[in-house]
């Protein structure tokens, strides 16, 4: 069984108790795990898609930042960039679109590179994957805090640490193989044959005749020819992610990425929205705000989360999620046992 550290909070109005609040928790989880800080932990966030209204806002994480602050640890904000089309689909503009969301008091890391090029290959002996493509950034940390937006996710089921650690340290590559196991294909009639696609393709397995072509027996799956095409002409079927097995292969990844790892994870129960940070639409909240929960155990801390976010509500959501969290259980990531203990928002 797993502690799950717990401070109520009922409204996303009140920024400070939200941000001292985190700061409590992590400072909780030090000490429960026993953690001697490493001199440099980033914060893995998500920076919000365009548009997007209900994802977690900077100001948040002042206390976290301060906290490290004041223990000589730097910091970053990082993620890895975007399969799909958006302002977050390379590194240029996934900067910009950081900083326009305001987060701007720590440096910024996009761990994949531009087009989601740098990435390290981790062994890893699973039933759909023998390696992942994780971002080259995180592959060279000792500790990293994993910053969650619990909400709904029309595919995972609900987007909380496990979607954090698995979608959002892999790398473009390894989100296409999390999300279909296949190549991208080329829709001829968007095609110009501008040959940027053939150019950026780091394994030679994009041709012109005369419109672009993938070859399959070449194609590495790192999907950077994605973000590169201007006309959105490359793609790949998300039909393919509909089952069960997605949200295994995404368990998979989760665990690959923190393995050998010091991460602790914080999930945010606030704004919690039907859909995902990733929509560049506004959303209503399902819920009221909840609170703020911790835990060195991933798979615990969304199992809290999820069974808060079910109380709340007063019926069952976000069932598809359960799938990822038994089989990440399965495979000895952590466990949906857990001793929930509520904190005060201060000492």
């Amino acid at each position: 069984m797993s502690k799950v550290f717990f401070i109520p909070i009922d409204s996303y109005d009140q920024t400070q108790e939200i941000s001292q609040s985190a700061a409590r928790l992590l400072g909780h989880l030090m000490a429960e795990g026993h953690i001697h800080p490493a001199s440099y932990i980033p914060l893995k966030v998500h920076f919000g898609e365009k548009g997007n209204q209900t994802y977690i806002t900077p100001e948040n994480y002042t206390g976290i930042i301060q906290f490290l602050k004041e223990k000589g640890i730097s910091s970053a904000y990082t993620d890895t960039n975007a399969l799909y089309r958006g302002q977050r689909q390379n590194r240029t503009d996934h900067l910009k679109l950081a900083e326009e969301h305001g987060f701007t008091q720590l440096p910024l890391v996009i761990a994949d590179g531009e087009y989601g090029e740098e990435y390290v290959e981790r062994p890893f002996h699973g039933k759909y994957f023998q390696s992942c493509k994780i971002g080259k950034a995180f592959t060279e940390l000792e500790q990293m805090i994993i910053l969650s937006h619990f909400k709904g996710h029309m595919l995972a089921g609900f987007g909380g640490a496990l979607k954090q650690l698995a979608m959002g340290c892999a790398s473009r590559g390894g989100k296409l193989a999390q999300h279909s196991g296949t190549i991208p294909k080329v829709k001829a009639r968007k095609c110009e044959a501008c040959g940027d696609c053939a150019e950026k393709c780091p394994a030679g397995a994009i041709v012109l005749q005369p419109k672009a072509m993938i070859l399959e027996d070449k194609c590495i799956g790192c999907a950077s020819c994605i973000a590169v095409c201007k006309k959105g002409a490359i793609s790949f079927s998300w039909q393919m992610s509909l089952g069960k097995e997605f949200r295994e292969r995404l368990a998979e990844y989760a665990m690959a990425a923190q393995t050998g790892k010091t991460f602790m994870y914080l999930n945010f129960l606030i704004n919690i929205t039907r859909g995902c940070d990733c929509e560049s639409r506004r959303m209503k909240p399902i819920v009221p705000n909840i609170g703020l929960l911790g835990s060195m155990d991933p798979v615990a801390v969304d199992t809290a989360s999820l069974d808060l976010v079910q109380k709340a509500k007063g019926k069952k959501v976000f069932q598809r999620g359960k799938n990822a969290l038994k089989y990440a259980e399965k495979i000895g990531m952590g466990t949906m046992h857990y001793e929930l203990v509520e904190l005060s928002p201060t000492p």
